[in-house]
């Protein structure tokens, strides 16, 4: 009996770095077990699996496990029935579009790819998902998976995350406001993710956007345009870029664009839905990351030769 507990507590010696024990699907603790003796860190597998049987552990999850030295064979068994799996932290930054989003997925080489070749449509579909167009539809944060999850699994939970945000916000939405659904706001709240330089602005952009709704202005929204032109675009906005008719164009179109230009953050939601109360129906990039608002016309074309035609040479949109 004390050899057996010396069998299983003592810290495995032939352990002298962290190992990688990866356990597909599908496979038993006599095969772990099997593979352990083979690394010349188990003498007795079948007295392994006894034990773990006498004590009812032998249910293990597949995953990636990592294996440190000082760990004992007792160590190892609860490891694999507690699946406490390797996992991996996936950022989806705020302002991604939805195909970036894939790509990035797409590069995540522990994850099992099964979205490749899929339209959008198709990716919607398999989801299931209230959204009916795919721009948009996912949130953007930090997402925790184990080798072998799928890009689909991923994917499900920033589109349940987005569901679940959205609803949770426009419930609580100001009143007064132009939207005729959800969705609508979700589309504002993109154009504001990508408009936005500090999240100390958004409520400012999202009055600004919201009071030209009511007055039925044009948005006149760069992002908006530069998404319309999609690979077209090289950089620069020209005025041709601003005359193109496409759907997306808000210096053309009145109104929303049909679909979100990219994916909104909770701090951007939450200001399409609470705009500061202002009669700002103009803004201009002052050149250090901030806009300077205006409520009138001839306002804001002094602010524009101001801040945009007489630019200094450290100008810069972003802070």
């Amino acid at each position: 009996m004390e050899r057996l507990s010396s069998f299983l507590d003592s810290p495995i010696t032939e352990l002298k770095e962290p190992l990688v024990l990866v356990v597909p699907k599908g496979r038993g603790l006599s095969a772990i077990s099997d593979e352990l003796s083979k690394k010349g860190l188990l003498s007795w597998p079948k007295l392994y699996v006894a034990y773990a049987q006498a004590s009812s552990q032998t249910s293990i999850f597949a995953g990636e496990y990592l294996i440190y030295p000082g760990s004992s064979l007792k160590n190892i068994l609860k490891i694999l029935t507690d699946g406490d799996v390797v996992k991996y932290k996936l950022t989806i930054p705020e302002g991604l579009r939805s195909r970036d989003f894939l790509d990035l997925l797409a590069r995540q080489p522990k994850l099992s790819h099964q979205l490749n070749g899929l339209s959008d449509a198709e990716i919607i579909a398999t989801l299931g998902g209230k959204i009916s167009q795919f721009e948009g539809a996912f949130f953007p944060d930090t997402y925790l998976y184990s080798k072998g999850d799928s890009d689909i699994e991923i994917l499900q939970l920033a589109h349940d995350a987005m569901n679940r945000t959205l609803k949770e916000e426009w419930e609580q939405r100001a009143p007064d406001l132009p939207y005729r659904s959800s969705y609508e706001a979700l589309i504002l709240a993109s154009i504001i993710e990508k408009e936005a330089s500090s999240t100390s602005e958004k409520k400012n952009i999202a009055a600004v956007f919201v009071n030209r709704l009511k007055k039925g202005m044009r948005l006149q929204a760069d992002p908006t345009v530069i998404y319309g032109l999609g690979d077209k675009y090289q950089g620069n906005i020209t005025r041709r870029h601003l005359k193109k008719a496409t759907p997306y164009n808000t210096y053309v179109i009145k109104g929303l664009p049909p679909t979100p230009i990219a994916l909104p953050g909770r701090d951007s939601i939450y200001a399409a839905l609470h705009p500061l109360k202002t009669d700002a129906l103009y803004f201009v990039a002052k050149g250090d990351g901030s806009h300077f608002f205006s409520a009138s016309l001839d306002e804001h074309l002094n602010a524009v030769k101001q801040y945009q035609l007489n630019r200094k040479s450290d100008y810069h949109s972003n802070p």
